[in-house]
């Protein structure tokens, strides 16, 4: 019998209104009454919705957005929003208090995570998945500006930009914690309250920037176990060898060249973290290249290998700072204060994690890029989304959801004709 697949049935609700429905509408508007966002014409919802199709279309322009919505104001309006204009929305990004966004996210995180165990619990991968223990990774990205944003978001002397400091969950890939503000701050200044939600037994994964001896201290008087590097102008005194020091071979796989229990050498530093430390050197594949690392953690009974897997695992959250800034409207912003950026980055956010949880619900089997790709170019198509998604099945080829039309003339515009189209001169 002829296996058959899946269809992209049709609706009568665009792409782009499923993906805002997503949302509970209930919590746009407690989310709006709680942080006091009044509006007459421009509701909350509207707003969101508008930020949404910015994310989703990566759009550069208010213009843009208002535009499309107006050409498209049957569909638009299906959503149960308001056609924006261009300066009610520019208001809006600019006076609504983005604590609104980053409060529909956490409520939309808690419900999808809570309607979707599997979604928001996911064992670790590869080596890793020995570790049962929540393993979170902790960084920041900076989000270059224009110099529109000199006056509240100066970076050096010339330059513009904010900064995302983030905690990543490294099981489900998704944000435990985040903060949007100015990049004049060091990253070691959030490194506490980023972290503050951790419990005991969880795991914090941080490179050089967070590798503070307070700081440290603080996360292991909490039972809370952590994996750093050791910076190069770091003084240590080796108390113990745990292994014999070995030299590196050629091997492409990882290799531990010592394993040492460590404290530190000067008394201002020693002052600072008053237990010991294991150090573990080891030469570990990162992008491809083997690169010799050194690595602290409070953990004294984990092998040396998976002290320098747990390290390598922090790539993740490298990975999803790159999926977001490749993926969505992170780069170039609609408006240029500060509560507008911050709009953006938390609308950015939102969408990440409902395509996200898209993949989750259609198994979607190929890379997140391509589905938001997908979304993309089909945000009008009137069809189920996860069907859709479905449709693409396990090798990548839409099943009865897409057609490709082949068109045998070239694609010039018929106003612009070659030369040779017709015939020359004078025509009686």
């Amino acid at each position: 019998m002829k296996k058959t697949y899946p269809k992209a049935t049709k609706t009568v609700y665009p792409i782009i209104c499923q993906i805002v429905n997503v949302i509970p509408h209930q919590f746009i508007a407690e989310a709006a009454k709680a942080h006091k966002v009044l509006s007459r014409t421009f509701t909350p919802k509207s707003h969101v919705a508008a930020m949404l199709y910015c994310q989703v279309s990566k759009t550069e322009s208010l213009n843009s957005i208002c535009d499309v919505a107006a050409a498209n104001e049957a569909l638009w309006t299906s959503m149960g929003v308001t056609v924006p204009r261009r300066n009610t929305f520019s208001n809006a990004n600019a006076m609504r208090p983005s604590a609104m966004a980053k409060d529909l996210y956490w409520r939309t995180y808690n419900y999808l995570t809570g309607i979707a165990p599997d979604f928001g619990r996911r064992a670790h991968r590869g080596y890793c998945s020995r570790v049962k223990a929540p393993m979170f990774a902790v960084d920041s990205s900076t989000i270059k500006l224009t110099m529109n944003s000199f006056d509240w978001a100066r970076h050096r002397r010339e330059k513009a930009a904010a900064k995302l400091h983030m905690t990543l969950d490294l099981g489900n890939r998704l944000p435990s914690f985040a903060v949007v503000e100015d990049a004049a701050h060091h990253d070691s200044v959030r490194a506490a309250e980023l972290t503050a939600h951790l419990r005991r037994g969880d795991i914090a994964v941080a490179d050089r920037a967070y590798t503070d001896f307070g700081f440290m201290n603080g996360l292991d008087a909490r039972g809370v176990w952590f994996v750093t590097r050791q910076k190069r102008n770091m003084k240590m005194e080796v108390v113990r060898r745990l292994m014999e020091p070995a030299a590196a071979t050629g091997e492409r796989k990882t290799q531990i060249l010592a394993d040492e229990i460590v404290v530190p050498a000067k008394k201002s530093t020693a002052a600072k973290y008053a237990g010991t430390l294991r150090r573990v050197t080891a030469v570990v594949e990162v992008q491809g290249q083997m690169k010799t690392m050194m690595f602290l953690t409070n953990n004294l009974k984990w092998s040396a290998r998976t002290v320098a897997e747990i390290y390598r695992d922090r790539w993740g959250i490298e990975t999803f700072f790159k999926e977001l800034k490749q993926t969505y409207q992170i780069r170039d912003f609609i408006g240029y204060n500060e509560n507008a950026v911050k709009w953006q980055v938390w609308t950015g956010l939102l969408v990440h994690m409902l395509l996200r949880y898209l993949r989750h619900v259609s198994r979607w089997k190929h890379s997140f890029s391509r589905l938001a790709g997908v979304v993309r170019a089909c945000a009008w198509l009137r069809r189920n989304v996860v069907e859709l998604l479905e449709s693409f099945g396990a090798n990548g080829t839409a099943r009865g959801g897409i057609r490709v039309v082949q068109v045998s003339k070239p694609l010039y515009l018929q106003a612009f004709l070659p030369f040779d189209a017709g015939p020359m001169g004078q025509h009686g």
